[in-house]
């Protein structure tokens, strides 16, 4: 062991490895973080005539010769290697010991990542901490880095991090009085067997008392084993911070990041704490997850979230806590969807309007679907569709929509107390924007660099100097020093360009899906047989939404790699501003992907289409489509559903499990391979913790967790009042869900690095928009897109007698079909009758009025009453949820008081502990005093002229405390 550095080819130690693999091969040190690479070793050819003899270990020096370019980026540093080599040749001709190696230009690339692994890892020991290496004995394979940091760096970076540690001082919790208590007691005693078994703080009631560390008041910390004072996921923290702002000089290497970028190392992660199940009883934290809460069998239960924030960080805390409220919201919402569905099925029968579109004595006969192939029809031929349009399109649904606004106002109040109450105990209430400090992306810090190499007139010709000292100078001015907007502009044009193409290019793939809607319905009716004739609608929407489905799916994988790069071309400073940006672009093209043909049949179907005798046409001899005679609610339920449930079950659930499970084999077998062209006996045969964790998937963050969600958040509330049992099929999704993605973190994905976050950042002013929007899209669902309006008008102000009796005559039309243009009359007419009129649906004149086919009274009446409800019923929503969000404080009553009381405490504990340590220096300073006096005179003159050197300008011990004491 040389300088903490354990190296890996000693022979005494190369065969001994930790029991449990997560520690050192003395068993005693923690492997903290691990950095794995691939390796090639050199295979070096002697030039011909060459007689040196074979190199020993610490030989003389060894001359690298390139003899060839790796690409532009190395030549200039081949062409210095080879020149350097060469005028060693000439200067030491006779130099014994010195090799000459001709390396090929994949052993050139080798050779340099080998250097800046090296220089890494050296500037890594500096830095404090202790490092492990695997040996290299094959001639090409995997190899680990393992990294400890001992107790001086952990509390050195702790201090600079102001990461909030546990005090000795404990205070008593105030908890609810009243009844809010003896609900509250209730509630737990029902739950109990709802709760996951784990280990619980001693006493609920008690709180630690945190205070971000400080070497300097150390003893104010409760310190019993250092060792273990910080927890594994702090202190992977603190490893990866020191990875992140380590440098290295060779290609201007600065962090981590830039490494794995390089291909110098594969990846960098931390352990989990052992193996997630087996035959042994040794219990850990990961294997405690897996049983309690990462299991299906264990849906039932709640969420043990201080153990997921203690074991995966704070950020992947708040998103488990905020999946599990939404999940618990679902289940009111759920429960009013099903009453509301319930109310159209038992009111089905007493639907008049149905009952008269069913009643075959009416003989409403309809005006033909298409021209020339299609026939007159009978109105009650679409009994089905008008029936099982009730069950959406009733008065209910208005109350439900009201419901879902006022729901989902309440679901984010009710996040921000429990966010809050979440940030109290987790200590995240006094999170200082220092703690959270981002270090600059490795991309900008590159383009960072080319701007000042090219301001400066950095040619290749420069020596190395130069380059170090600009280097240095770079990372001195990194503070100071920024991209401008002529920086950007760039990736912000092509932002802009690619995100507008990209969304036309979703509206192009929505018209395609109408015109394979008209044709094909078009095609359906020249069919000679009967049944296909009949149910063609159901079959072009049938098999319209399913493509569609397929279009959004592949339109999806697409926008989320098209959104990361246009994110990566604009060159965001720190991740977060890399991940708001990329969760902008990626939100904004997957809701225009998922909407776009929801919004086309909910708004926009049915309302071009122009009237018998005049028509709309897309091409030359295609009619615009309409909705079903029972309005086109049903379609926008069937379109919504299909949709969604296709989303859910193939996007968020097999694409989740499958692709995870794939990549990970893939990596298996890939490792398997290079390893059985080369046995390794010297190694143990049983894979480490490094190992087992290296073949798990690397975790790239939370968005596509998050966007999913609130894709689903989108379709629960913002048509809800066009399929009342969306929630329902969201929370049966989600009892799923937070399982999958449990388990996922669990056994599929490396541990992520621990980060504190106070809240969920960009996704609450999402989930904020799209709540509001929620509220004017339902008005206009039920204005416009249902008959609840038209309904309403015709029985308050056209009926005779205030029923709904004779709506369905009323909301028909006349037409004359012998002003029907040439060529578009029905051919072979089949129809029973002679017919004169035919209906359709329209509010127009009929063909005996003066102004035949105009737009009558009646249709600017229902118009005016749709603004009307649009108007009041925003409005109305808009001041309840208003009202809701006044009527519930952000911030829990016994949460603000328990925040004032622990800053209260938290002076009167250092006011204490500043005494305490006074009292010590005064008895120190008077045992002094005492043992002075005893002794000579000139020792007790001494002694005293150190007493009132130390003594305050009063003469007391006590003012000097008043001073000493800061706070």
């Amino acid at each position: 062991i040389i300088n903490n550095y354990v190296e890996g080819t000693q022979g005494a130690v190369k065969d001994k490895t930790s029991p449990s693999g997560l520690h050192f091969r003395d068993s005693k040190r923690k492997v903290d973080y691990v950095l794995a690479y691939h390796y090639r070793r050199r295979l070096a050819r002697h030039e011909p005539g060459a007689a040196f003899p074979e190199p020993r270990r610490g030989s003389a020096a060894v001359a690298l010769v390139s003899n060839g370019g790796t690409g532009n980026g190395r030549a200039e540093r081949q062409q210095q290697q080879q020149d350097d080599g060469q005028r060693a040749l000439r200067e030491w001709p006779g130099l014994p010991g010195l090799e000459v190696l001709e390396l090929s230009p994949l052993d050139a690339l080798e050779e340099e990542r080998r250097l800046q692994r090296e220089e890494y890892e050296r500037n890594l020991l500096e830095a404090g901490l202790e490092i492990e290496r695997d040996p290299e004995n094959k001639s090409q394979g995997l190899s680990f880095v393992r990294i400890h940091a001992p107790w001086q760096v952990l509390s050195r970076e702790a201090e600079l991090l102001k990461i909030k540690m546990p005090t000795k001082k404990m205070y008593e919790i105030t908890e609810e009085k009243g009844i809010l208590k003896t609900l509250n007691e209730i509630w737990c005693k029902f739950t109990e067997p709802l709760q996951p078994q784990v280990p619980q703080q001693e006493n609920t009631k008690m709180k630690t008392l945190s205070y971000p560390f400080s070497r300097e008041k150390i003893y104010l910390y409760n310190i019993k084993d250092k060792d273990n004072f910080f927890d594994n996921a702090t202190r992977s923290r603190i490893v990866r911070e020191i990875l992140k702002r380590t440098s290295t000089k060779a290609r201007n290497s600065m962090g981590i990041g830039t490494l794995i970028a390089n291909n110098v190392y594969d990846a960098a992660y931390p352990l989990h704490d052992g193996e997630y199940e087996g035959q042994n009883d040794d219990m850990n934290e990961r294997k405690l997850l897996y049983q309690e809460w990462a299991r299906y069998g264990v849906f039932y239960k709640f969420q043990p979230i201080d153990l997921i924030r203690k074991y995966f960080g704070e950020k992947i805390g708040l998103y488990f806590a905020w999946l599990g409220l939404y999940t618990e919201f679902l289940i009111p919402s759920s429960l009013v969807g099903i009453i509301v569905f319930l109310y159209g099925c038992i009111t089905i029968e007493s639907d008049i309007p149905s009952r008269e579109m069913c009643d075959q004595r009416n003989a409403f006969t309809m005006c033909p679907l298409c021209d020339k192939f299609c026939d007159y029809w009978n109105l009650s031929s679409a009994c089905a569709t008008a029936r099982a349009s009730h069950l959406f399109d009733n008065p209910a649904t208005v109350f439900f929509s009201i419901f879902m606004a006022l729901w989902a106002t309440m679901f984010l109040e009710q996040w921000k107390r429990l966010q809050m109450r979440l940030s109290y105990f987790w200590d995240l209430t006094g999170l200082e924007e220092e703690e959270v400090s981002e270090h600059p992306r490795p991309e900008y810090e590159n383009k960072l660099l080319q701007k000042k190499l090219k301001n400066k007139n950095i040619t290749t010709e420069n020596s190395n100097e130069a380059r170090c000292s600009l280097l240095f100078s770079f990372m001195w001015d990194l503070c100071f020093e920024k991209l401008t907007w002529s920086d950007r502009m760039p990736g912000y044009a092509a932002n802009f360009g690619l995100i507008l193409f990209m969304i036309m290019l979703t509206f192009s793939a929505v018209f395609g899906v109408i015109v394979y809607r008209i044709t094909m319905a078009a095609a359906l009716s020249f069919s000679t047989n009967e049944t296909t004739r009949s149910n063609s609608r159901v079959t072009v929407t049938a098999t319209a939404v399913i493509i569609n489905l397929v279009v959004v799916l592949i339109l999806d994988e697409i926008y989320g790699a098209v959104a990361k790069w246009l994110t990566e071309i604009e060159i965001p400073k720190t991740e977060k501003t890399f991940e708001e940006r990329l969760i902008l672009k990626a939100f904004l093209l997957k809701f225009v992907n998922s909407y776009a043909s929801i919004f086309y049949v909910a708004f926009f179907k049915g309302r071009f289409v122009g009237r018998p005798g005049r028509y709309v046409y897309v091409f030359e001899g295609y009619r615009m489509e309409e909705c079903a005679p029972g309005g086109c609610l049903m379609e926008l339920c069937i379109q919504l559903s299909i949709i969604m449930l296709g989303k859910q079950l193939i996007q968020n659930n097999l694409f989740e499990i499958g692709i995870p499970k794939l990549k990970k084999l893939f990596r298996k077998l890939k490792d398997e391979r290079t390893v059985l062209k080369e046995m390794d006996t010297n190694q143990s045969k049983d894979p480490q913790q490094w190992d087992l964790d290296y073949i798990l998937e690397p975790f790239t963050g939370l968005t596509p967790e998050y966007m999913e969600m609130i894709i689903q958040f989108g379709f629960v509330t913002l048509f809800v009042a066009s399929f009342p049992l969306a929630p329902v099929f969201a929370l049966l999704n989600n009892v799923i869900e937070v399982r999958l993605d449990a388990k996922k973190f669990v056994t599929e994905l490396r541990r992520p690095d621990t980060v504190r976050e106070k809240d969920i950042g960009i996704w609450y002013n999402i989930l904020s928009v799209i709540g509001k929007l929620s509220v004017i899209i339902n008005a206009f669902v039920i204005a416009v897109t249902s008959d609840f309006i038209p309904r309403l008008m015709y029985q308050y102000a056209y009926s005779q007698n205030g029923t709904m009796h004779g709506f369905i005559n009323h909301t028909l039309s006349y037409f004359n079909v012998s002003q029907l243009k040439a060529g578009t009359q029905p051919e072979n007419s089949l129809f029973a009758q002679e017919v004169a009129f035919c209906r359709f649906k329209d509010y127009r004149e009929p063909p005996w009025s003066p102004h035949q086919y105009e737009l009558s009274k009646q249709y600017w009446a229902v118009l005016s009453a749709r603004l009307a409800f649009v108007i009041l019923f925003q409005n109305l929503v808009m001041f309840l949820s208003v009202l809701v969000d006044w009527m519930i404080p952000d911030i829990p009553k016994d949460i603000s008081e328990q925040i004032k009381k622990e800053k209260a405490m938290l002076v009167d504990f250092f006011l204490k502990e500043e005494h305490e340590k006074l009292k010590l220096i005064e008895s120190f300073i008077a045992r002094d005093k005492r043992k002075r006096r005893s002794g000579t005179k000139s020792k007790r003159t001494r002694a005293a002229s150190f007493s009132q050197c130390h003594r305050s300008p009063k003469g007391s011990f006590t003012s000097f405390s008043s001073q000493h004491t800061v706070v």
